[in-house]
């Protein structure tokens, strides 16, 4: 397996394009964007679990019992949530992108983002699908990950080759999230693609299978929003054999697909508001599974412990305070707890008490953009990872003024 260029356009088969069509006051940002396939994909997706859902889901769902999608439309700087009318704007939209396609409205996703409560104008979309459509291509998939980021500062994309039987498959995807993250059963907008035949029940028991250890182990602030998705496509263009039933080909599809996401929840959690440091999470020594991810999503999610990581501060305590009310049965005095960066190692904690270190050499290598957060709980060997990052002033001053 290795890691190519092309996002969700590395697939064969796959074209993209973003635009300003006029959602958003600023001219300079992107926000409508399309991905289409050639031909007709299989499809898996899962949704937020916030009761408080946009319009978008609601027509996935209905469009997407048959398992078969064309493309997927997005806009972004309104979220399409909360707002009359939101469901018949969601369909208005795909209609309007599957009529410039010439295929079947029922075929085409669609998904929001942005501000909770307005009502989304379906004149700018109108007006820019020529445009958009027009400009689909091989080489769009940058300039459909801009126009679906919001807060976002970079923009996210991934993709790998991997071989099923003798056939080459590509996977792919784009990814927007920065605030709002804190995933139960998916957060962010994630949208992948790939060349591989698949059927779309085998797709679905893959995603629904994957998110549990990447996107649901992921965190910035503890919320979980409202619009929310990961949408995988499978045209089947590497013409492989089609995966139709659980076997080592469905297993390294798995593997390829892990890779993408895990990538995508790294720099997710890189590009956190106002973060300027990636934490990751290593839990091992679990007595379950169970365990050991709820430990790791606990400490991940600490508003104490991402503001010491934000001052490099090497306040262990705040560890294990996370761990104790995390839910889960641990034995406190088997703990411990280190801290590394590609300065080093610094141990702190050994048997559920602080040790002597080094505050000088610990510094360094808080400082760093990357830190890794190793918690061993010596209880059996269920491992599990969480990502997120610190938390900063800069949080604060986003969010405070995010719609003024």
């Amino acid at each position: 397996m290795k890691t190519v260029s092309g996002g969700v356009c590395a697939a064969k088969g796959f074209r993209a394009n973003g635009i300003h069509c006029g959602i958003r006051k600023n001219k300079e940002k992107k926000d409508l964007s399309l991905i289409v396939s050639d031909v007709p994909a299989a499809t898996a997706a899962v949704y937020t679990t916030n009761l408080v859902q946009g319009a978008p889901i609601a027509v996935n769902k209905r469009h997407l019992k048959n398992g078969v999608s064309r493309g997927v439309v997005c806009n972004s700087g309104i979220a399409n949530t909360c707002a009359a009318g939101g469901e018949e704007l969601a369909e208005e939209m795909a209609r309007c992108a599957a009529e410039a396609l010439g295929v079947d409205e029922k075929d085409m996703l669609v998904a929001s983002t942005g501000v909770i409560g307005p009502s989304l104008s379906m004149e700018p979309i109108r007006a820019g699908m020529p445009a958009l459509v027009a400009g689909l291509s091989e080489n769009g998939s940058e300039s459909a990950a801009r126009g679906i980021m919001t807060t976002d500062t970079r923009v996210k994309e991934v993709a790998v080759e991997f071989t099923l039987g003798d056939k080459v498959c590509r996977i792919g995807g784009i990814a927007k999230g920065s605030g709002m993250i804190h995933p139960n059963m998916a957060t962010m907008l994630v949208f992948i693609t790939t060349d591989a035949a698949i059927s779309s029940a085998m797709l679905q028991k893959a995603l629904s299978g994957d998110v549990k250890s990447t996107f649901n182990m992921l965190s910035i602030d503890g919320d979980t929003s409202t619009n929310d998705m990961v949408v995988v496509m499978a045209n089947g263009r590497a013409l492989n054999r089609p995966i139709l039933r659980d076997g080592a080909d469905f297993r390294m599809f798995m593997q390829a697909l892990n890779t993408v996401t895990v990538a995508l929840c790294r720099r997710i959690a890189a590009d956190g508001e106002g973060a300027t440091k990636l934490l990751e999470c290593v839990v091992s020594g679990g007595s379950e599974p169970a365990v050991a991810k709820a430990v790791a999503k606990s400490v991940i999610c600490s508003s104490l412990l991402k503001a010491a990581m934000f001052g490099a501060d090497a306040n262990w305590g705040r560890v294990l305070c996370a761990i104790g009310y995390a839910g889960v049965p641990v034995d406190v005095k088997k703990i411990d707890v280190a801290f590394r960066s590609d300065a080093g190692t610094v141990e702190v904690c050994k048997n559920g008490a602080g040790i002597e270190f080094s505050e000088e050499e610990a510094k360094k290598i808080l400082l760093r953009d990357e830190i890794e957060i190793l918690v061993s709980l010596n209880d059996g060997d269920a491992a599990a990872t969480a990502w997120g990052c610190d938390l900063t002033y800069d949080y604060v001053k986003i969010n405070g003024d995010y719609r003024t």
